[in-house]
């Protein structure tokens, strides 16, 4: 089933979901920031898009600046930074099987369902 990891204050992760309704799809919303997705999760997400960690951080929020901008970070201390704050988490993120995109552009949805 695809899966999509959805912010609905965010116009752009609303377009990705509206690229899935209107693809006639049977598919799942997941909403992070309310049910925050776990170090595994965020992993295999990682791994299926074929990208390094820090390249699906949100690096203009806050917290980022604060906390994390300018140090090294493991591959690891990544993923617990935006499991820790999902904030960070770029979006929309659309998961089909062994296949992901970001919505961005939300055109990049239609080639993976």
């Amino acid at each position: 089933m695809i899966k999509i990891y959805h912010n609905p204050r965010c116009s752009k992760s609303r377009e990705g979901l509206a690229v899935l309704e209107h693809a006639n799809k049977d598919f799942e919303v997941v909403k992070y920031l309310e049910k925050p997705v776990t170090e595994k999760e965020l992993t295999e997400i990682v791994k299926l898009l074929g990208i390094p960690a820090i390249a699906l951080v949100r690096k203009n929020e806050k917290i980022w600046k604060e906390e994390f901008k300018g140090k090294v970070l493991s591959e690891e201390a990544v993923i617990k930074a935006m499991v820790a704050n999902p904030k960070l988490i770029e979006r929309p993120i659309i998961v089909n099987g062994s296949k992901a995109v970001t919505g961005r552009p939300s055109s990049s949805i239609l080639s993976i369902i």
